[in-house]
């Protein structure tokens, strides 16, 4: 036994031992795109629809300068008010649009490379309330719990950028929110951001604030690292006059967009998964027209959100099979149109980590992986449905992204990896296993991914080390990061300059800094 003992306790230790990034056994960008719920034949369909979409139903709601800069590049507007988009609209803004697209991190080892079927994992959401597991209850969201959100995320490697994920329910002035939420996820994370502003003149001023970060405009401009979370359309096929606003200034201050159409099946989008499909993909072509006739080629990723509704009550499911089912027909779009895109999975309907919540997270978003999203938001942390953020659930998702990322990365075939050598050898030396093989050491790391928190004990050791639970771990972890992890990429100085010119509410004590 204590021989035994020692091999696994040595084994264990090779397996915590750091590893290159070159070697570790999935990274961001992994490729997905070998799921496809379509057919050549449904895609073509689709693709019609969508045509038909804009240029027979076009837009409703549309300003000004939306209708004046999209008539410019062939949009025609109606007697009726709406802005519709010939075929050939949508064909020469795809022919100049941006396909290959980089977020940038804060720091550059966070860069996201989006093209082709990439596969990489977001937080996202405007949670309205925390799901606490320890009091096992909900309450308001505060600006300290997306600081803390931020700082996890920021531990987490499966986690590749993070999106906004709660409301500030104590900050009741919608600029100063808007101000708070940006400020709070840059000193939160080095990561790249993902934020969104309710009217344009809030992300006017939040600009000047990331000039400062960057060390200046022309910086900024050339490593943008936050972007906007933009819901410019309010489905079915009607721009909102706030987002429109919010485009412009986006694009003309070279920040990258999240052109974003969230329909609810049976609700705001067609009840038949198809229909929605179509509709997603139509509202955020027509958003990424105006991108590029503001300014051709500026990064813009297309986030076909669709939704699905429980039709026996009306409420949203996001945990349900058909959410996994439209967010990987929206990826699988994206790969046929070249777009960088974006879809949300990983939501589930339960209240609080359990086995429905993982459950649901975990198939939903490994089919939209395996299909090649550019960028899966939504992905940790989000519960009932995207009313309740759980940040203990972060870390235990963490585990559940690295698995769905190891599944998208497939198995590599060739000489080596068959390994007829190493089969000749075990079986002709009569070694019987495959334990002592100089292989099976090599590939432990690269081959397979190990959860961070997940149990994988047997029953005795289990018992013999006090029977731990996954969710006391995760709060244990949690407690670990918030009383000694904060992040010092913004420097004193700086912060002092940013407190200086914006109404900052989180007191310097909540970043681990004196008053």
């Amino acid at each position: 036994m204590p021989r035994r003992s020692n091999a696994r306790q040595a084994k264990i230790a090779l397996r915590k031992a750091a590893l290159a990034d070159n070697l570790k056994p999935v990274r961001p960008g992994e490729s997905g795109g070998q799921y496809k719920p379509l057919t050549e034949s449904d895609i073509e369909q689709i693709v019609a629809t969508v045509y038909r979409l804009l240029e027979e139903i076009g837009f409703a709601d549309a300003t000004e300068h939306c209708i004046e800069t999209c008539k410019a590049v062939g949009a025609v507007y109606g007697d009726d008010n709406r802005l519709r988009f010939p075929r050939s609209v949508i064909e020469n803004t795809l022919n100049k649009c941006c396909r290959e697209l980089t977020l940038y991190g804060q720091h550059p080892r966070h860069d996201l490379k989006l093209s082709g079927s990439r596969v990489h994992f977001s937080t996202a959401g405007a949670a309205v309330m925390i799901a606490d597991p320890v009091e096992n209850e909900y309450r308001e969201s505060t600006a300290q719990d997306l600081y803390d959100m931020a700082r996890i995320a920021d531990q987490c490697e499966h986690i590749h950028m993070f999106q906004r994920t709660c409301v500030l329910r104590d900050i009741t002035d919608n600029k100063a929110m808007d101000i708070n939420t940006a400020y709070n996820a840059l000193m939160g994370t080095t990561k790249h951001i993902g934020s969104s502003w309710t009217e344009a003149e809030h992300l006017e001023e939040t600009l000047k604030m990331l000039h400062l970060v960057a060390g200046g405009e022309d910086k900024w401009r050339e490593r943008p690292f936050m972007s906007i979370s933009c819901c410019h359309v309010v489905p079915p096929m009607k721009f909102t006059e706030e987002a429109l606003g919010c485009i412009r200034v986006a694009v003309e201050g070279g920040m990258p967009v999240l052109l974003l159409s969230a329909g609810q099946s049976g609700a705001t989008a067609p009840p038949c998964l198809a229909g929605a499909v179509a509709q997603a993909w139509a509202e955020c072509l027509g958003g990424l027209v105006y991108v590029n006739a503001i300014k051709p080629g500026a990064p813009a990723i297309l986030g076909t959100w669709p939704f699905v509704s429980d039709l026996r009550t009306g409420a949203m499911s996001g945990g349900s099979p058909e959410q996994a089912l439209l967010s990987s027909a929206c990826a699988q779009m994206g790969n046929y149109y070249g777009l960088p895109t974006g879809t949300a999975c990983g939501m589930t309907d339960s209240k609080l980590p359990d086995f429905q919540g993982g459950a649901e997270r975990a198939y939903t978003l490994a089919c939209a992986a395996v299909a090649g999203a550019n960028i899966i938001y939504e992905s940790a942390g989000m519960y009932a449905s995207l009313l309740g953020v759980c940040p203990e659930s972060m870390l235990i998702d963490n585990d559940v992204l690295g698995a769905a990322l190891r599944i998208t990365r497939g198995i590599e075939v060739n000489e080596q990896t068959l390994g007829f050598d190493v089969i000749k050898d075990v079986c002709l030396g009569n070694k019987g296993h495959y334990l002592g093989a100089g292989q099976t050491l090599e590939v432990m790391q690269t081959e397979y991914i190990y959860p961070e928190l997940g149990d994988r004990l047997s029953p005795n050791e289990w018992a013999e080390q006090n029977k731990p639970v996954l969710l006391d771990k995760a709060i244990a972890r949690k407690k670990e990061i918030l009383g000694g992890y904060f992040p010092d990429h913004i420097s004193d100085e700086l912060d002092a300059q940013i407190r200086a010119q914006f109404d900052i509410y989180l007191p310097r004590e909540a970043f681990g800094r004196n008053g």
